[in-house]
């Protein structure tokens, strides 16, 4: 099995050449790059990165963003929730 990181993972090919070779069909398959860039990110984030911790700290960050509204706002944040703009607190 080819390594999708490798250059040699990039497939594309050309097929269905007319008689007079004016036409064909182009076909390019992208898994390569998807693998390769999927690689890149996860290198970027380095080693240290914990998933975890970066969710709390966004629900966190969420419930701060929210906490002491005045009246108009708490009710502006319900409508938008009623809405599904916003997620409810908690599940954000």
């Amino acid at each position: 099995m080819t390594d999708p990181t490798s250059p040699a993972a990039d497939i594309s090919r050309v097929t269905g050449i007319s008689d007079d070779g004016t036409r064909g069909t182009f076909e390019l398959d992208l898994a390569g790059h998807e693998a390769r860039r999927r690689a890149e990110v996860l290198a970027a984030l380095g080693d240290t990165w914990d998933p975890v911790a970066v969710m709390k700290d966004e629900a966190e960050a969420q419930r701060l963003l929210y906490s002491g509204l005045d009246a108009d706002q708490q009710a502006t944040y319900a409508m938008l929730v009623a809405a599904g703009v916003l997620p409810a607190a908690g599940q954000g």
